[in-house]
Parts: structure tokens; sequence; C-alpha cells
């Protein structure tokens, strides 16, 4: 999910094809056909184009954003993941998690014969990421139990900052005015909160099962598998606390945040019964998005 909290809508990925949704009344906007496995959308307004991340393809397909029509696609590497827009170096940060690497792209890359930045080794599997705007970004090793420092005009992993407690990153969000990141990990479900300046550890503090994403907007949030967002404040300087669980659905654990309106927006099914070890299956035309308020 990634949110275009300046014309409301939310993007949603959906493997083959991405939509994009009007947030005010739940209508479809557009269908943007041409991927294979998609994973996430980063939005570039300066450039007028969307970027999609193909890992199935290793590509990032990229779109008119008034259009919404497929542009042309731009190679990064092997199960490209996490995807984000950097306003500060005007940089689309790839996370692709099975080359191990950072691929930054270029916001205004021509769609056809646009090349991408050099590939940055991470050490590990990357899952999400986040930037501060001032040319650091951050990516969680869900394999290495860690959080990576890249300065991004240098082109290089500066810092290595463990999660421990928690263990197997997954989600990962910033608050970059006070300078913290927030990481979902999945071994033990926690919330780790962390200095994005030396990598301290200020808190860990227990979210639900299956946590996939979390966002920042004034406070922390968590959406998890099990069906819950937990929600966590600073309630006073450098003390973190949960101050709310919100109970959302079963398989609601990705999640974006439309920073105009605070609203919450998760995509989920409803299933058939489990027969075992995996993911059930989803029931057929129970596709829904959840809009959680304030």
């Amino acid at each position: 999910m990634t949110s275009d909290a300046g014309n409301h809508l939310v993007y949603v990925t959906r493997s083959t094809h991405t939509l994009a949704i009007d947030a005010s009344t739940g209508k479809i906007v557009a269908d943007i056909a041409g991927q294979l496995r998609s994973h996430g959308v980063a939005l570039v307004p300066g450039a007028g184009h969307g970027f999609i991340s193909d890992g199935k393809d290793g590509s990032v397909v990229v779109f008119d954003l008034k259009t919404y029509r497929p542009l042309g696609k731009i190679k990064a590497a092997d199960d490209a993941d996490g995807i984000i827009y950097d306003k500060g170096t005007n940089k689309v940060l790839v996370a692709c998690g099975d080359a191990g690497v950072l691929v930054p792209i270029s916001g205004d890359a021509d769609p056809t014969s646009g090349t991408p930045d050099p590939a940055i080794d991470l050490g590990g599997k990357p899952e999400f990421l986040a930037a501060d705007g001032r040319g650091m970004a951050y990516v969680n090793l869900v394999d290495k139990g860690q959080v990576v420092a890249v300065d991004l005009k240098a082109s290089k992993v500066v810092a290595r900052w463990a999660t421990a407690p928690g263990g197997s990153p997954v989600g990962l969000a910033i608050d970059p005015q006070h300078r913290r990141l927030f990481v979902g990990c999945r071994n033990p479900n926690m919330m780790v909160v962390m200095n994005a300046d030396d990598g301290a550890v200020l808190a860990s503090l227990p979210i639900g099962a299956g946590v996939d994403a979390t966002a920042f907007d004034g406070n922390a949030f968590a959406s998890t598998g099990d069906g819950n967002i937990t929600v966590v404040a600073e309630t006073s300087p450098g003390k973190f606390e949960v101050i709310q669980n919100v109970p959302t659905a079963r398989g609601a654990r990705t999640m974006c945040v439309d920073t105009t309106t605070h609203i919450l927006y998760l995509p989920t099914a409803e299933f058939e019964p489990s027969t075992g070890g995996g993911r059930p299956p989803a029931k057929p035309d129970s596709f829904k998005i959840i809009a959680v308020a304030r």
C-alpha cells in the first residue's frame, strides 16, 4: 500500500497489476497492468511518474501519474521488493531481497532508456526501508536482525545496528524530525524504537503476530496479520508506550497512512479454513480495504 496524500489516492499492488483507488469513495481510478509480481509503489510528483517494483522480473515499472499509462521498465535486481522515493536525493530506492542490494534510480530517469545507479551491497536480505530526506537511508535485514544505515551520497553502508531484543525485522518507518526509527519485528513480535543517528535501542514494545508494516504519523503504528494495529506514542521525552490496540481483520498486515487525513489503509480478504502450513487461500471476490481513523 502507498498513499498519495496530495490527491487522496491509495495504490495497491495485486501481483500482476496495481490499483489506484480514490480514498474518499473507494472507487477504482485506474488499473495498471503489466507486472509479474508487484510489491510496492513509489511516487515522484516532480517528474510526473510512479514506480512499481516487480520482484519476479527484477525490474521497476514506470507509469504516468496523470494517465496511469505504463511508460517502460528499468532493470533493478532479483526480488525487487520494498520501494520508496527520497526527495532529498531525488532517488527512488529499491530494496532487492534475493540480491541483497539497494538499487537507487534517479527520480527523473527515462522510462525506456534509463539505467539505475550502481547497486549498494547490504550484506543481507532487505525487507523495507526508510529515508530521512537528508541523504541517509535505513534498511532492515530480515535474515541478520539488523538495520543498516546507508549514506546515499557515498553509496555505501556506514553502520550496522542490531535490532535485539527484536529479530526478523520487517516493517520500518521513520520520524525524521526526532530521528527515530520504528522497526516491526516478527521474532519475537515487537516494535523496536531506535535512534536514527547511532542505532541505540530506546524501547521494545509488544505487538501482534505477523507484522508486515509500520508507519509514523505523530504516533507509530504496527499492522499485524492476526488483525491488529498497535499504536505507540512517545509519552514523555525518550519514553515510549503502547497506548492502544485497534482490532482490524485477519490478514490486514500491510498498511499506508494518508498524512493529511490521518487515516490508515489496510488491504485484506476473507479466508478459507486453514488446511495446514502456509497461508490459507482467500475466498473469491472478498478483497477489501479497511480504513482506520483516529
